[in-house]
């Protein structure tokens, strides 16, 4: 199971009805974080995720909107003594971007952090991987995945009989080294499972213009949050941003379960853009949303569930 938390759902400023771009992903207890725009430390205290359980912060790009949030972050971080090490993760020059921000003021945070600059990287962390692949913003700009790993099948209760085997020691070590030696028989983990089930896969892309790597990456994904700035290509301009209808399309192509149309302009209130959108995903069918600040998606393998974490909820 894994909970998405939308803490900042708006772009480019933000408003009374919502913040900037920040999405905290839950996921065995830990917390990782992807973008920070301003205020992002306000939302994650009122959502009552504790900074000191993000160990990762994935930055898309370099736009103020989706870092200048680090700063609050990083300092209440070590008003709190914290001592174990951050590491912020963005396309090319976030080491220097980063530097600099940290080297402005009268502060200097306490404990260790590690900045990495990546292109299309696939990074392993225990039971998940996040893979980064390139944009199109007009920028160094970067999307992510996260993958959880393929998990075992489910014990089949009438082979485990049929082997004689029972809840236990040995189903632990049965299920730590994948076969055991058992009344005389040697017995494979596969022997006593179902099929394997596929791991969760949520795809963020950050600000991006349409582009064929996001269809890629984001292939049969559980969630794609995809930006969707604008309601028509009118109000786009020149910007690298993409339009609701582009962000369905894509989903559709990739097949993804669940689509989040994200990075609203602030020109559009939550109705007028809410019902405008319906209106252009009709004729794709795939599943969509438009996600408020402090909303939560709960994923399971094959199913998911919307809430508020405000009072009254939606």
């Amino acid at each position: 199971m894994l909970k998405v938390f939308f803490l900042g759902t708006g772009g480019i400023m933000p408003t009374k009805e919502r913040n900037v771009p920040a999405i905290a992903l839950r996921y065995r207890g830990e917390i990782i974080l992807f973008d920070a725009g301003e205020g992002t430390i306000r939302q994650m205290n009122t959502a009552k995720l504790s900074p000191m359980k993000v160990d990762k912060i994935f930055i898309t790009h370099f736009h103020g909107d989706h870092y200048l949030g680090l700063g609050g972050l990083i300092q209440t971080m070590n008003l709190w003594n914290r001592e174990k090490p951050l590491h912020i993760y963005g396309p090319k020059y976030t080491f220097e971007l980063v530097q600099h921000f940290l080297n402005s003021g009268f502060f200097r945070p306490g404990f260790d952090i590690h900045v990495h600059e990546l292109g299309e990287t696939r990074l392993k962390f225990g039971d998940y991987e996040i893979w980064s692949f390139k944009v199109e913003h007009g920028i160094p700009a970067l999307g992510y995945v996260f993958r959880e790993r393929d998990r075992r099948g489910k014990f089949l209760p009438e082979r485990l009989r049929e082997y004689n085997l029972s809840e236990g020691p040995i189903l632990g070590k049965l299920e730590r080294e994948g076969k055991v030696e058992w009344k005389g028989r040697i017995i494979h983990l596969e022997d006593v499972t179902g099929p394997r089930r596929k791991g969760l896969k949520v795809v963020y892309t950050g600000d991006t213009e349409p582009t064929e790597r996001v269809r890629l990456f984001a292939e049969r994904a559980n969630l794609l949050i995809h930006e969707a700035t604008y309601l028509n290509p009118d109000d786009r301009g020149g910007s690298y941003h993409s339009t609701v209808k582009e962000a369905c399309e894509t989903a559709k192509r990739a097949k993804v379960k669940l689509l989040a149309l994200f990075h609203r302009a602030f020109r559009y209130t939550y109705g007028e853009y809410s019902v405008e959108a319906a209106k252009i995903c009709e004729d794709f069918n795939v599943n969509f949303i438009v996600p408020r600040d402090f909303d939560v998606i709960t994923l399971k393998s094959d199913s998911w569930e919307l809430r508020s974490l405000l009072e009254g909820g939606k």
